[in-house]
């Protein structure tokens, strides 16, 4: 019912659109092809790995649907810059450590055609960018941290903590060298032109993370609390009970 009400209350009171996916029309029409060259193929895998996985166990519906609304409606809250621009946290970081990074592409990718098409938040020329930088690179560093953590024994608050707030930290880095080799600057070219956007993004960007980790890690707790039986068909909590 929470998740429910932030949707439409996110729908409810546009946005002026100035926010941290890459807009419509600012990348080149070659680089908009050559993301989504890149991202399809991520995608299709993501599609057959859901497929199979909803064959094995369709409870994890519950779960796939929580997540995709949480990466919804937490990445279409913007908040301004003192740069002049706008940040948001990605949301995608949940998904990663749950479903890992295939499956959160296609969860991503809906989130970002909805948001592109209802909130003018993004585009539809950029989406293939949007997707590598917000969908796949993010959850792919996320997922690879957790699994590190995890087999290292790292306590598992302190892992999500730290996979989500770097993985949602690495989705800007990879926006900014989006933008940055497609806008080069004259004197320094695409490095001058990336320290020039991770100055845009950092002020707001690194709390932003920060506070994605601690949100996550506070889900995950609720969840234990009241999906377990859920979180142990995907194998998030091991062990039987």
């Amino acid at each position: 019912m929470v998740i429910s009400c932030a949707v439409v209350g996110v729908l409810a009171f546009p946005q002026i659109a100035g926010a941290m996916h890459i807009m419509e029309g600012y990348l080149p029409l070659g680089h908009s092809i050559v993301w989504s060259v890149i991202s399809l193929p991520f995608l299709a895998f993501g599609v057959i790995g859901l497929r199979r996985a909803l064959a094995k166990n369709k409870r994890m519906l519950i779960l796939l649907a929580m997540s995709g609304a949480f990466i919804f409606v937490i990445s279409s809250l913007k908040i301004p810059s003192v740069t002049g621009s706008c940040s948001h946290m990605t949301g995608t970081g949940l998904s990663a450590i749950l479903f890992g990074p295939m499956i959160t592409c296609v969860l991503g990718i809906i989130v970002l055609v909805f948001q592109a098409i209802l909130l003018a938040h993004g585009g539809l020329t950029t989406l293939g960018a949007n997707t590598f930088s917000m969908a796949l690179a993010g959850p792919f560093i996320t997922w690879v941290l957790y699994k590190c953590g995890k087999k290292a024994n790292l306590n598992k608050k302190v892992n999500v903590f730290v996979a989500v707030l770097i993985g949602s930290f690495a989705t800007y880095i990879i926006t900014a060298l989006q933008l940055a080799i497609a806008h080069p600057s004259e004197t320094g070219g695409i490095a001058a032109s990336a320290a020039s956007f991770l100055g845009v993004f950092a002020p707001t960007q690194v709390p932003l993370s920060i506070l994605e980790g601690v949100l996550t890690v506070l889900i995950v707790i609720g969840m234990e609390s009241f999906a377990e039986p859920e979180l142990r068909e995907i194998a998030f909590i091991e062990g039987s009970k």
